[in-house]
């Protein structure tokens, strides 16, 4: 099942997500794993560094989401369905919230299907990505108020 099956979509199309006016870094920073989990962040970063374009964001939310649960792949498969339904029946916060582009330094490009690559903010595709007309320009939200 996907969000459009059950009436909504939270994906982002042709959009490019520049990091926040308060970044802490002038670089893209891989984040680093607190303890044994892996936090949102990591996990973030590995599912899209590992596989650009390969999500939309309700993809990305819900393979996170599924992961930190630590859900075996034989009952996410049988149940996906209803754990999407689940996971998507309470409102989540879309990825100008995430700390790839608050904390970390990391653009994120959405192409006309909905699937995200990260961009570091120091590369030249970044620059080229948040000059380019054609996409929706969007910031990722502040760390604190202005």
């Amino acid at each position: 099942m996907t969000p459009n099956q059950i009436g909504s979509d939270m994906n982002y199309y042709e959009t490019f997500i520049r990091v926040a006016p308060d970044c802490p870094v002038n670089a893209g920073s891989v984040p680093a794993p607190r303890g044994a989990n892996k936090t949102v962040p990591v996990l973030e970063y590995e599912l899209l560094s590992g596989n650009p374009y390969g999500y939309t964001q309700e993809e990305l939310l819900f393979t996170v989401y599924a992961e930190r649960l630590g859900l075996p792949a034989d009952k996410l498969t049988a149940h996906r369905g209803e754990l999407w339904a689940a996971f998507f029946s309470k409102s989540r916060a879309c990825l100008r919230a995430s700390s790839l582009p608050k904390r970390y330094g990391w653009g994120l490009h959405f192409d006309r299907e909905g699937k995200i690559a990260l961009y570091p903010v120091e590369s030249a595709e970044y620059q080229r990505l948040a000059d380019d007309e054609s996409l929706t320009q969007l910031l990722a939200m502040r760390s604190k108020r202005a």
